[in-house]
């Protein structure tokens, strides 16, 4: 699926200034850095959601895997440029919902990049997908307003 460019989509957001340490020696920030900015802004999200488990990622019996990653990139981040990353949840599954970013370049409002990846709720002892908690469900409806259901 491929995201949307469209910001006003998009209710959460999430700022971050680029490292020293995650731009390489063309002085640019390193392509898989992205991919960190982008989980960094869904635990964010979970938290300020407050669907995160309160015994911690690890410790609520289930687990969330990664089961598809993508990104486009765009235009090239530098050493302490100030970024917003956007996140939405677009749809919902029985045991998978997919997410979708944007990085934006604050200073500019440049979209620099834009990225989207499919999380799967797993059981972490059977390693078998699992339905999504009803919590999770809840509060990512009432919070987007705009997810597609697919069951």
């Amino acid at each position: 699926m491929k995201p949307t460019k469209n910001k006003k989509l998009f209710k959460h957001i999430y700022d971050v200034t680029v490292k020293f340490n995650e731009v390489d020696m063309l002085h640019i920030v390193n392509n898989a850095v992205y991919f960190n900015y982008f989980e960094q802004a869904r635990i964010k999200y979970a938290k300020d959601l407050g669907i995160l488990p309160k015994e911690g990622i690890a410790g609520s019996g289930s687990a969330f895997y990664m089961a598809r990653n993508e990104i486009d990139y765009l235009k090239v981040a530098l050493f302490e440029d100030r970024l917003r990353i956007y996140t939405r949840v677009p749809y919902i599954k029985h045991s998978s919902f997919g997410f979708e970013h944007i990085i934006e370049n604050i200073s500019t409002k440049k979209i620099i990049a834009e990225g989207a990846g499919v999380l799967v709720h797993v059981n972490p002892v059977t390693k078998k997908s699992i339905p999504l908690p009803g919590n999770f469900v809840k509060a990512v409806l009432k919070f987007e307003k705009r997810v597609k259901i697919i069951r």
